[in-house]
């Protein structure tokens, strides 16, 4: 048996902590260190009896990981990551890679003229409820795709916002939330050649985005629409519908709908409708 890789987390807040668990509860891996400058980082190193570090240069200073999982703030993946690809430690990079394409851009052809594998956070390519619904769309089920619609509202709660870069540019529900409804989109229906988009904060006042209503053409000639809000009391986001995070109540609504000639598709509940 292979040993398990020992993987550093960079980042103690929600997602942070939810990747400590993870490892932790995954045999095939290791938790190697918590970096992370507040006292929060620190407790939690202690909590689970690993090392902690305020940055990462501390950290290669005293020893490497096999890997990093960045889950800092948005603003900063783009340091965190060129950080890891500097000293040579593979990395996962939350959701977004970046908060503007041209910066994404320099983290992933640094990756690569490194030799340093990169991934980014967009897990539910692998749920089994995606798969499925790709190998239904692929069978020819529903004839050929037309339009689709993806619908992510659920209202974050005041205090959410109580820390200072989620109010910031690169931190609202499309980054955040949509960018996972969008990623799926583009596995089940194919590369996104345009895109159009209105957005607004008119409801909390933040420097960011709560709310967007975008369209999408693909590639094939499919249009889309998706619809984004964190201000929204609502049953109908990714979130609500799978039941993948125990945190939220699992409404049993839909938050995909897939459109063919021959028929249409639901997810999560891969209902199909057909004459």
């Amino acid at each position: 048996m292979t040993a398990p890789v020992k993987l550093a987390v960079m980042g103690a807040g929600l997602i942070g902590k939810r990747h400590v668990e993870h490892i932790i509860a995954e045999p095939s891996a290791e938790l190697f260190a918590i970096v992370d400058p507040s006292d929060i980082g620190r407790d939690l190193a202690v909590e689970h009896g690993v090392k902690w570090f305020p940055s990462f240069a501390d950290m290669v200073k005293a020893d490497k990981p096999e890997g990093v999982i960045i889950s800092t703030p948005n603003q900063v993946h783009v340091v965190n990551g060129l950080e890891a690809i500097a000293a040579g430690v593979p990395a996962l990079v939350e959701k977004p890679l970046a908060i503007d394409v041209s910066e994404a851009r320099k983290l992933v052809d640094a990756a690569d003229k490194a030799g340093v594998p990169l991934l980014t956070g967009h897990h539910r390519r692998h749920n089994p409820m995606i798969q499925m619904a790709k190998e239904t769309i692929e069978s020819g089920r529903l004839g050929k795709i037309v339009s689709v619609h993806g619908v992510c509202w659920f209202r974050k709660p005041d205090d959410y916002f109580d820390v200072e870069w989620r109010r910031k540019t690169g931190a609202g529900p499309v980054f955040l939330n949509l960018i996972h409804d969008v990623d799926l989109l583009r596995y089940l229906c194919g590369d996104v050649v345009s895109v159009q988009a209105q957005e607004s904060s008119a409801i909390r006042g933040n420097d960011v985005e709560d709310t967007a209503v975008i369209l999408l053409r693909f590639a094939n000639g499919v249009l889309g629409t998706v619809n984004v809000s964190d201000a929204i009391v609502a049953p109908w986001s990714w979130e609500l519908t799978t039941g993948e995070n125990p945190v939220y109540p699992r409404t049993g609504e839909t938050c995909y709908f897939i459109g063919g000639t021959h028929g249409s598709l639901t997810v999560p509940y891969l209902d199909l409708w057909h004459n």
